[in-house]
């Protein structure tokens, strides 16, 4: 198990949609990141959530608070499971949405189209 931990690091904490909209209503709520593409963001997101790709995450991190949580957004949970797994690598106190928006809408959870 360690040499695991070792080669993957600690394990990506998971969240559903329904546990992620109750954190969104606590204070302080924590920070969405959505890490799809733009025209993914664009054609429905979480309102409130900051968009940065996942393949620019390593070179944007200097625009996230390491003081406050973060969860990890992406269409099926894959590739903000990745971006969770890297933002707790830098330090930071990240969450993977289990599902993604897929997860998302179907528990018919509210999400915003455009910018």
């Amino acid at each position: 198990m360690d040499f695991l931990r070792q080669l993957f690091g600690p394990p990506v904490p998971g969240l559903s949609a329904a546990e992620v909209q109750m954190r969104l209503k606590a204070s302080p709520a924590p920070l969405l990141l959505d890490v799809r593409e733009p025209e993914e963001y664009r054609a429905g997101h979480i309102a409130g959530a900051k968009l940065i790709p996942l393949g620019e995450l390593s070179r944007r991190l200097n625009e996230l608070p390491q003081n406050r949580e973060i969860v990890c957004v992406c269409r099926s949970g894959s590739r903000s499971h990745s971006a969770a797994r890297q933002l707790i690598k830098s330090g930071y106190n990240a969450v993977n949405l289990r599902g993604g928006m897929l997860a998302w809408v179907n528990a018919g959870l509210p999400t915003k189209t455009g910018k």
